[in-house]
């Protein structure tokens, strides 16, 4: 079967291996008897299920021993609650806003404690990133929040900041949901990471949280119980009903990428490597091109998410019509920003670049 090319920011293409497999078991999850779906999330089987989603999560990303692995629900959004409602013990938080995703984490932590603007690049348009040198960050903070990949902006750090070579002993709380899986993780520069699933792990309805045993045991005394990390952890992510079929599926995604081999590397190394040649081929073509545009500063350029602009926008309806009818789909850009966005998450393929490509280098041509 030739599938087409879904370039959504999200939910998003998941590997065809993974929802083979899935078909597969729907009905009898290895003679059980029961699809995953009917199973009691207490039970062995869905018991066995999880435990070897969460071993092999903390392998791809090398979580170091001192880190807890959660599954929540959620996603980023109720995050944007939920770590204030752990961390900032009604304190000072500094954000460092680059985007939309990050706006949102600010103007939601004002209901939980007192967030500090460290830093903003809202006047380039969130095309820049402030350099982490000119942060302003307090004293006092209790936690600094970066979302790493903005994905509605197309903006990247690459480098997590060393909080401490800056002063500041608060740990680093990162967004990473949009580059989950993509490329490693310092955990030394990082207390917490967070990211919805629905990108680069599984469907929608899973919530990643990775967060540092010493951070646990602080929140705030309206904090739900289901939401208290340190509930959630002592319980191995089973205090309420957990997302079950979502766990599943990102456990199947969690086997796909160790199997993933890109020359010697294996796993995550192996998906950066093969996520910074799709990124550079599209990117390289639109820098080369007379009709498209990336606003992005070069050095910030998001791997996962590609914004990107027609010169003459009266022929956006064309553009995308001529790319539904070739199979690749999901391109208009988010309705906040216009344009169009391929987003490169790790179930792309490099043929899928590839073809988009070919499709912009045609209609371009038929444009002149």
């Amino acid at each position: 079967m030739n599938r087409p090319y879904n370039f959504s920011a999200g939910p998003a293409a998941m590997p065809a291996e993974v929802l083979q497999q899935a078909a597969a078991d729907m009905m009898d999850w290895q003679g059980s008897g029961m699809g995953v779906m009917e199973m009691s999330h207490r039970g062995k089987e869905f018991m066995s299920i999880i435990a070897q989603a969460e071993t092999d999560l903390r392998e791809l990303l090398a979580v170091p021993a001192h880190f807890r692995t959660l599954f929540m629900q959620g996603g980023g959004l109720a995050e944007n609650a939920i770590v204030p409602l752990n961390l900032s013990r009604g304190g000072v938080v500094d954000f460092v806003v680059t985007g939309s995703w990050s706006q949102k984490s600010f103007k939601e932590a004002r209901k939980y404690g007192q967030p500090h603007l460290a830093a903003s690049n809202e006047a380039d348009a969130h095309t820049t990133l402030p350099a982490p040198s000119a942060w302003q960050l307090s004293s006092d903070a209790h936690y600094v929040h970066l979302c790493s990949n903005e994905t509605i902006h197309g903006v990247e750090t690459h480098e997590l900041p060393d909080l401490k070579a800056l002063g500041s002993d608060a740990p680093l709380v990162i967004d990473f949901s949009s580059h989950v899986a993509s490329r490693s993780v310092d955990w030394s520069r990082v207390g917490l990471a967070f990211g919805g699933a629905q990108k680069n792990l599984g469907p929608a309805g899973l919530t990643l949280v990775v967060v540092r045993e010493d951070l646990l045991g602080h929140a705030l005394s309206i904090c739900p119980s289901a939401f208290d990390y340190k509930t959630v952890a002592d319980n191995g992510s089973m205090y309420n009903t957990p997302p079950t079929y979502a766990i599943y599926m990102a456990g199947l995604t969690f086997q796909w990428l160790k199997r993933q081999r890109e020359g010697s590397l294996s796993g995550v190394a192996a998906m950066e490597r093969r996520n910074m040649a799709k990124a550079a081929l599209l990117y390289d073509f639109i820098d080369h091109s007379q009709l498209y545009l990336n606003k992005v500063a070069k050095d910030c350029r998001s791997r996962m998410n590609i914004p990107f602009f027609l010169r003459d926008e009266t022929r956006n309806d064309a553009f995308l019509a001529g790319a539904q009818a070739r199979g690749l789909l999901q391109l208009k850009g988010h309705k906040s920003v216009g344009g169009m966005r391929a987003s490169l998450y790790n179930a792309m393929p490099l043929a899928g670049v590839q073809a988009l490509v070919t499709y912009m280098r045609e209609f371009e041509q038929t444009q002149a």
